[in-house]
């Protein structure tokens, strides 16, 4: 994305990079992603989906080993994907309000592309579960192909936080 360019050989802290372009977030952004109550709503649901992921992943994985514990497994992705619709909802009223879009702002475009896949293939398993589609291997495996877009959009949101961490110690450290 071009407003995530860095750079090799600036010398500043971030390990001899530095941020080129515009930054991920202008000072009235920072200043209203700082004040916004979703910030700390995004922070405690993220987690709270991460651990459900790991116990759910774990139920589908057992499932498809043993053939035993398909209703376990089925329970953990509805809650892993009502929990997913929750960090949606929650994230897209958070970017309404930092960057004034509901999705697709500049600096998480990508990360929204990504979340739609997400999103579809959770859904998916969801249409399948509810409409008695396919056999219950076909529906975990629908749920294991969502789980590996969770993990790959998961890494997105962490690198850009990671981003924005580092964009924010050169701050300091020029200010």
């Amino acid at each position: 994305m071009a407003g995530d360019i860095v750079s090799p050989g600036s010398g500043s802290r971030n390990g001899g990079h530095r941020r080129q372009g515009r930054p991920l977030y202008t000072e009235e952004e920072r200043r209203r992603r700082d004040e916004s109550v979703w910030t700390l709503v995004q922070g405690i649901l993220a987690p709270i989906q991460f651990a459900i992921f790991f116990v759910s992943l774990g139920l589908v994985l057992r499932y498809l080993a043993t053939g035993e514990g398909a209703f376990a497994a089925d329970v953990s992705i509805v809650a892993k994907t009502i929990a997913l619709y929750t960090i949606m909802v929650t994230g897209s009223i958070w970017e309404k309000e930092v960057f004034g879009r509901w999705l697709f702002a500049r600096p998480f475009f990508w990360e929204d592309v990504f979340s739609m896949l997400v999103l579809a293939l959770h859904s998916a398993y969801l249409v399948m579960l509810f409409a008695g589609i396919g056999s219950v291997e076909a529906r975990m495996f629908v749920a294991l192909a969502a789980y590996a877009a969770y993990v790959v959009n998961a890494g997105q949101f962490l690198l850009k936080l990671r981003a924005a961490r580092l964009a924010a110690a050169d701050q300091a450290v020029t200010a």
